[in-house]
């Protein structure tokens, strides 16, 4: 697939994406970062059509998931998807099961500090896993 096309296919999957979220509730993106472990940023990057970021594979399962998709929204997300990284779909009958977190942190009045103890957690939470063997 040149790269031209390549480009309009992720456009195309990521629109689909953005469409999905924005008719979701107030706080999606930010429920979809706490689950894939990420800032709210990585989530703008890799579901807004306006980046060129690809979405990791490994991620499509959590997405669904977070983002509650119909059969028929799960279906058409998926089928572009493919199109635009064929052979590259996962398997996500077999996704991994996350629950949901929430803690009562304070809050310091300042964002810069406030962003750098939502990192330090998420990332501490993340070398646990990695420390227990899950992926």
């Amino acid at each position: 697939m040149a790269r031209e096309d390549t480009e309009d296919a992720i456009i195309a999957y990521k629109s689909i994406l953005a469409q999905i979220i924005d008719n979701r509730p107030s706080g999606t993106r930010q429920r979809l970062a706490t689950a894939l472990g990420k800032h709210r940023s990585f989530v703008t990057q890799i579901t807004s059509p306006t980046y060129a970021t690809p979405l990791p594979a490994r991620h499509l399962a959590t997405i669904v998931r977070v983002c509650h998709f119909s059969a028929t929204e799960e279906e058409r997300f998926l089928e572009a998807y493919q199109a635009a990284h064929p052979g590259k779909l996962p398997d996500l009958g077999h996704s991994e099961k996350l629950r949901h977190l929430s803690l009562m942190v304070p809050d310091f009045g300042d964002d810069r500090k406030n962003r750098l103890l939502e990192e330090a957690i998420s990332d501490l939470v993340q070398k646990i896993v990695a420390i227990s063997g899950a992926e």
